[in-house]
């Protein structure tokens, strides 16, 4: 998978201020940008998910099971909850973060996280109230799950929750329609199964996936970025009933014995791959007019080669026209992206150690 998110690391408590400008080995030719950016918060640990909230704070997660808000403007954090239940294991732990879009009316926070001695995911669904999360409801439980490949990724989207799941390091599940792993799952926000999925009784969306730790609506469309093995990164549209191919397919169809395969089970090709892999990881939508180079385009964050990715679609959504590297070796390795209303970029980093949420402005 291709990706070069226009997301740019954030702001707020660096003494220092530095700007960024766009790196050599870039693709399509995409304008320079001269960016700013700065500290917003310092001294966490494996920060994973990232929400702007209705309020203007970002709800965020860390691995070890702590969920919290940031109020960018000052750097304060307010924390939430820290889930008893959550077992950190490896890449495992608590995980994606998703906010329900009618905040006002049921102020529901979604999140995934990894659990028991068997090691399994569930999601679950608080309600905030009071400063709190409280009234937990598990919307779906018993996934599989492992130290690595656990997807995790949530995002609401006409009024039905998407869950990006992993293979749990087991292949054969992702082509197994009955499995939960190696899936974007759809389900009602109270935990059903939508009457229109594929499948009866089914929360299947889309299957054949490895790790695929992103997920953004632009328009009507669902793009998801994937983890590739030793070759072979993603970028996808993600489409009902569709096959994304692993582990019979690493990428495109394109090599010997792929195409018959891909023929046969309607296997989807992305729309950008990377070989050698760059492990990409949260992806987000930008199109405000206060970065106008980065309109139209994700943002990607990236671990392995700690940066931020612009890639520009074109006008149609359908192909990636170019792409473009940000912060290359400045912050490390990179794991979620989010945008606020104004335009500003926020993206979290996945050290280890005094990890940050960088603000990132013009």
């Amino acid at each position: 998978m291709k990706a070069i998110i226009t997301c740019l690391v954030v702001l707020l408590m660096c003494t220092s201020c530095k700007k960024n400008k766009s790196d050599d080995g870039d693709t399509g030719n995409l304008p320079d940008v001269e960016l700013k950016n700065r500290v917003a918060v310092s001294g966490l640990r494996f920060p994973w998910g990232m929400v702007y909230g209705s309020d203007n704070f970002i709800w965020f997660t860390e691995r070890g099971g702590k969920i919290s808000r940031l109020n960018p403007a000052t750097g304060q954090i307010v924390p939430l909850l820290t889930i008893a239940e959550v077992r950190e294991n490896g890449e495992g732990g608590l995980l994606g973060i998703a906010l329900n879009s009618d905040f006002s009316t049921n102020p529901w926070v979604f999140v995934a996280y990894n659990y028991g001695s068997s090691y399994k995911e569930k999601i679950v669904r608080y309600t905030y109230s009071g400063g709190a999360l409280i009234n937990p409801i598990t919307i779906i439980d018993n996934i599989g799950a492992s130290s690595t490949h656990n997807g995790s990724r949530l995002l609401i989207s006409g009024g039905k929750l998407f869950i990006s799941t992993g293979d749990a390091a087991d292949t054969n599940t992702p082509q197994n329609i009955n499995s939960t792993s190696g899936k974007i799952l759809r389900l009602n926000l109270d935990g059903s199964v939508p009457s229109d999925n594929p499948y009866p009784n089914n929360p299947l969306w889309s299957y054949g996936h490895r790790n695929p730790q992103g997920l953004v609506q632009v328009g009507n469309k669902i793009f998801s970025s994937e983890h590739g093995p030793d070759s072979d990164d993603e970028i996808n549209v993600i489409e009902k009933n569709r096959n994304y191919g692993w582990p019979n397919i690493k990428g495109l169809c394109n090599e010997s014995g792929e195409q018959g395969f891909c023929s046969a089970n309607n296997v989807a090709v992305p729309l950008i791959t990377w070989t050698p892999t760059i492990a990409p990881s949260g992806v987000a939508y930008y199109n405000s007019d206060y970065i106008p180079q980065f309109k139209n385009s994700l943002l990607l964050a990236v671990l392995k080669n700690t940066k931020l990715m612009q890639l520009k679609l074109d006008d149609a959504q359908t192909k990636i026209d170019g792409t473009k590297d940000f912060f290359v070796n400045t912050y490390g390795r990179m794991r979620d992206v989010c945008v606020s209303p104004e335009g500003k970029i926020y993206v979290c980093t996945s050290n280890g150690t005094d990890d940050k949420i960088i603000e990132i402005y013009k």
